[in-house]
């Protein structure tokens, strides 16, 4: 683990290699896992208010979802987590042509129609962040639909943090990113040695 902050981050952020292969993996973490994404504090409220402008995407089952059962819900370990349809697709979820899962929250700020309100959590997966008492750890997720994933990145030479920029840069900050790129280079360097 390596210290930044008041955050512990995970020896696998830095020594894995990661780039999100969509054409491989199809978007398969937006319909696989037993939960939602996990929600900060008030991201179900800026969801909810973009609603209007992204429920002609959804499925007709999601739109059914969100008004039967809202847009969130508490999860078993008291977590609030974006709502699920069917016990599996979190209700964003829209498809593309050949079976793609894309997020219909992602596609409408693509296109200009909403600000970026899609979950911290599903922009910075595979990275997932528990906090506790003074700190918050940030753990890598390894599971077998992001493997293509971790191939392209190996092949390309790209990190999972420095594929992860951006959404760690939007969660903790740029002189949180700055020291965690110092500290990972170092680390790299010390243990090619």
């Amino acid at each position: 683990m390596l210290q930044i902050g008041h955050t512990l981050v995970s020896l696998d952020l830095v020594e894995r290699f990661f780039v999100c292969d969509l054409d491989a993996c199809l978007g398969a973490c937006c319909i696989e896992g037993d939960a939602g994404a996990p929600l900060a504090p008030g991201e179900d409220e800026r969801i909810r208010a973009v609603l209007p402008e992204v429920m002609d995407s959804l499925t007709p089952s999601a739109q059914r979802a969100i008004r039967e059962d809202g847009s969130s819900y508490i999860d078993p370990d008291g977590d609030e987590v974006t709502q699920i349809v069917e016990g599996r697709d979190c209700v964003y979820t829209c498809y593309a042509q050949g079976g793609k899962c894309l997020c219909a929250l992602e596609k409408a700020c693509r296109e200009g129609r909403i600000p970026d309100v899609k979950p911290i959590s599903c922009r910075l997966y595979p990275v997932r962040l528990k906090d506790y008492d003074g700190f918050t750890a940030v753990n890598f997720h390894r599971w077998k639909i992001c493997r293509p994933a971790e191939a392209l990145g190996r092949k390309m030479g790209v990190r999972a943090y420095e594929f992860l920029r951006g959404p760690l840069i939007a969660r903790f900050g740029e002189e949180w990113y700055a020291e965690l790129e110092l500290t990972a280079k170092e680390y790299l360097s010390q243990s090619r040695k």
